[in-house]
């Protein structure tokens, strides 16, 4: 440890593990810097007491770790001393000997960071309500960590107040402050942390490979509605509804399940998973003409597989040293197979990897959901290949890795251009290396059994405790989105922002065709999953929280969508404080109920109101304007961060720059001041127009529709009211 008083200029200086820390006098400017892995905090320290401003100079003493609080009287009464533990860095105040006063001590600076970073929130705490989430860099008073994903690299922040807000790519601003006479709060700490995820949670860390998979995917299943029995008719007459109803949205892969010979009948132990054999009952023109007529519709081909066993009685036979026995010498039975693999055997590995890339190469599926994998149990190959009974039967009982064997050869096989989806996957196992998704929960639904209440608390449940892995390692996999009439209609809507406000993969599973065109728009109003959605609280949660918040940052606004959600069988009334969610407490905001379709009006410091069992309401929350502001469109959940591309307001009229889906018209709502009314709207010669006025006069709906999909400019002239 050294400091270096330079008089000319007055600088204290401090090398302290990583950190290097930089002080001058002149004009309080302190300078924080990790060289290593080029972070560089930079701002002006102030502390005030009884409203004076006390300096905060060199030391007077030889102690070299230490800054000196100057009072109005030339005295130094109080210390800033740094300290380090570790990568971590604080500064702490105390007092001189007998002295107390009470103040704030301050810092308000700028981070230079990468350019690819968002603001999260690293420090759980136990009760907390609000579930966070952010597209694009959305602020919030929560925040208390930076996180560079394709780094793995977090720098954290501790102070009593803190507020991080970005300023442009890779440059944030940061404010913190704290009593120094509590000794909770005269503490700031600075932290920079190389593998945060992967030291913690994730030990095969990898970032998405965004140029494969650059947003979550999305597409249709069969599997959840016609179980076992669907034919490749089945597939391309779902597959024409969805090309007209769910393409233009954002729809991209269409994706076949069980196809196996044998596979017509559950269990799917018993089907024929390892030789290509293909049912021909069900797909009698063969699994690459089916690829082709998917193609042929615009959609990418997909395919389920689950290659760690097999049914087929004669693979067993002609290749019974693949297979893993007991010590009686009984095959070994899992959920993928009544004859388990031997994942030790090179021969299998170079199976596997063989099989997939036929499917890929030679029959053209660009998507594989690759099953039976982490799951949850001992009947997943994850687990069982973990047991001492399963290693020692093994043909190499050291083997190390197993399980990444087979996971390598899938990805070996597919190719490193095909989209991997690692059915039961986990981000605790090698799944993320290799993965581009993970199938983060159980099926929807149980075999031949209709959705229900208790599958969607489920797929709320794994959503709220593997989230913060979604868009970073890898694209969670809720399983598919069920909104056929088995659900209440509040039911779809809830399991619709379960689904979609994270931006989670959106595979649908209904049968398109029976679905009344109501239930069709929710599917359409999840559409795309927003690709730069992700997690703001990078911790597993293990309970339904009642509060999820969106952050939205658009270069037109940033807004908040709030949902609040009834997981009981009660009417029951929900809630949030502006404090809870990060808001300014004494911000005044307008909110729009997307679902009923509700005006709220102005609102400050909380909100609460009576949501129906099994519910859930969706607020647009903005800060309120003293002039007419874009409010919500019914077009996506998100209530504006797919459609809306621009806002402006200027003398007298709001413009805004809007995309349309061609033959499916959108609803955009806009407040309207009190003392102002509307005096014209405009969007163009080809854009039909139709405007309502709503909630007594302070909201217009302008309903905006084309013929092809196109962004339009939408012209609204206001004038004040006599």
């Amino acid at each position: 440890m050294n400091a270096i008083a330079l008089a000319a200029v007055q600088v204290f200086t401090l090398l302290l593990g990583p950190w290097s820390v930089t002080f001058e006098e002149e004009n309080s400017r302190l300078r924080l810097e990790d060289p290593v892995e080029n972070v560089c905090i930079e701002g002006t320290l102030s502390f005030e007491s009884n409203g004076q401003a006390w300096k905060i100079v060199r030391p007077r003493d030889a102690v070299g770790n230490r800054l000196g609080l100057l009072s109005p009287t030339n005295d130094i009464q109080g210390y800033l001393t740094f300290q380090q533990n570790g990568n971590r860095l604080e500064m702490l105040v105390s007092h001189r000997t007998r002295q107390f006063y009470s103040g704030v001590l301050k810092f308000d600076g700028k981070i230079r960071f990468r350019d690819f970073s968002f603001a999260c929130k690293t420090q759980a705490c136990t009760k907390e309500r609000v579930l966070f989430l952010a597209a694009g860099n959305g602020n919030s008073l929560k925040n208390d960590t930076l996180f560079a994903p394709e780094e793995d690299l977090a720098v954290q922040f501790r102070s009593a107040s803190l507020q991080l807000t970005s300023e442009t790519a890779g440059e944030w601003n940061v404010a913190m402050s704290g009593r120094i006479e509590e000794s909770a709060e005269a503490v700031f700490g600075f932290n920079v942390e190389k593998n945060y995820l992967q030291s913690r949670y994730i030990p095969y860390y990898s970032p998405i490979d965004r140029k494969r998979a650059p947003k979550a995917p999305t597409g249709w299943m069969s599997w959840n509605i016609y179980f076992d029995t669907a034919t490749a008719e089945d597939n391309l007459a779902e597959a024409r509804i969805g090309k007209k109803y769910l393409q233009p949205f954002g729809m991209e892969f269409w994706h076949i399940e069980s196809w196996q010979g044998n596979s017509d009948k559950l269990p799917v132990s018993n089907f024929y998973n390892l030789n290509l054999e293909v049912n021909e009952r069900q797909f009698p023109k063969g699994m690459k003409q089916l690829a082709d007529d998917i193609r042929a519709l615009g959609f990418r081909p997909g395919i389920w597989t689950a290659p760690f066993g097999t049914g087929s009685d004669e693979f067993y036979a002609q290749h019974k040293t693949w297979f893993l026995h007991d010590v009686n010498g009984n095959p070994m039975r899992t959920w993928n197979g009544k004859y388990t693999i031997d994942p030790s055997n090179d021969e299998v590995v170079a199976h596997l990897r063989r099989i997939h890339e036929i499917m890929a190469k030679d029959w053209g599926y660009e998507y594989f959901k690759i099953d039976g994998m982490s799951g949850a149990g001992a009947g997943y190959c994850a687990h069982f290949f973990e047991r001492p009974e399963v290693k020692a039967a093994m043909k190499d009982p050291n083997c190390p890795d197993p399980f990444e064997r087979c996971v390598r050869a899938f990805r070996e096989g597919i190719g490193e251009d095909r989209v991997f989806n690692a059915c039961q996957g986990h981000f605790t196992g090698p799944e993320p290396k290799y993965a581009d998704c993970g199938r983060i929960g159980a099926d929807i639904v149980h075999p031949n059994k209709p959705v229900g209440w208790e599958n969607l608390l489920n797929q709320a449940g794994r959503t709220h405790n593997q989230i913060f892995a979604h868009n970073i390692v890898f694209y969670a996999d809720p399983d598919t989105l069920m909104v056929n009439d088995a659900l209440t209609l509040e039911e779809a809507r809830l399991s619709i922002v379960v689904v979609s406000l994270p931006g989670q993969m959106m595979f649908s599973g209904d049968k398109l065709a029976e679905l009344p065109m109501e239930r069709m728009r929710l599917l359409q109003q999840a559409l795309p999953p927003v690709a730069d959605i992700h997690p703001v609280n990078l911790y597993p949660i293990f309970h339904l929280l009642p509060v999820w918040d969106l952050k939205v940052r658009r270069d037109w606004a940033s807004y908040d969508v709030i949902a609040l959600f009834n997981w009981e069988d009660e009417e029951a009334e929900v809630g949030f404080d502006f404090a809870e969610v990060g808001l300014d407490p004494h911000q005044d905001c307008v909110m729009y109920e997307f679902w009923t379709e509700q005006y709220v009006g102005k609102v400050n410091g909380g909100f609460s109101c009576k949501i129906p069992p099994h519910a859930v309401r969706l607020f647009a929350v903005h800060r309120a304007q003293d002039h007419p502001q874009f409010l919500s469109s019914d077009r996506h959940i998100t209530q504006g961060a797919v459609d809306v591309k621009s806002v402006s307001w200027q003398d007298g009229k709001l413009t805004a720059k809007l995309e349309l889906v061609g033959g499916f018209p959108t609803t955009f709502r806009f407040t309207v001041p009190e003392g102002m009314r509307v005096k014209s709207v405009s969007a163009g010669d080809s854009v039909s127009v139709e405007t309502r006025s709503e909630a007594d006069g302070r909201v217009l709906a302008v309903k905006l529709g084309t013929e092809t999909s196109q962004t339009v400019e939408l012209s609204a002239d206001f004038q004040s009211i006599p």
